[in-house]
């Protein structure tokens, strides 16, 4: 089985919240779009606010596997432009 690489990014930004397992969010430009299909999927975060949906096209497909705020509130305005990936949809490799 080949692995093809979506992302790879120096630039992710780890967003922790509660008691939930940290999320890396990763520069929408360090990722290959061509290899992504916008969703209709919506979804709302009390904390961060609207969010929307990619699928990956790659691999035998991933549905809504990726999710971005586009216009996240000021708490952590610092994800808008930058998305992140389901873990138990892709592999996810964090270097030292």
């Amino acid at each position: 089985m080949s692995t093809q690489v979506i992302a790879d990014t120096t630039r992710a930004l780890t967003l922790r919240e509660a008691n939930y397992p940290p999320v890396q969010y990763i520069p929408l430009e360090d990722v290959d779009q061509v290899l992504l299909t916008a969703s209709a999927t919506q979804t709302y975060c009390p904390y961060k606010g609207d969010a929307s949906y990619y699928s990956i096209t790659v691999g035998g497909g991933r549905p809504d596997a990726v999710w971005s705020y586009r216009e996240p509130y000021d708490a952590v305005a610092d994800i808008a432009g930058h998305v992140a990936f389901y873990p138990e949809q892709v592999d996810i490799v964090v270097g030292t």
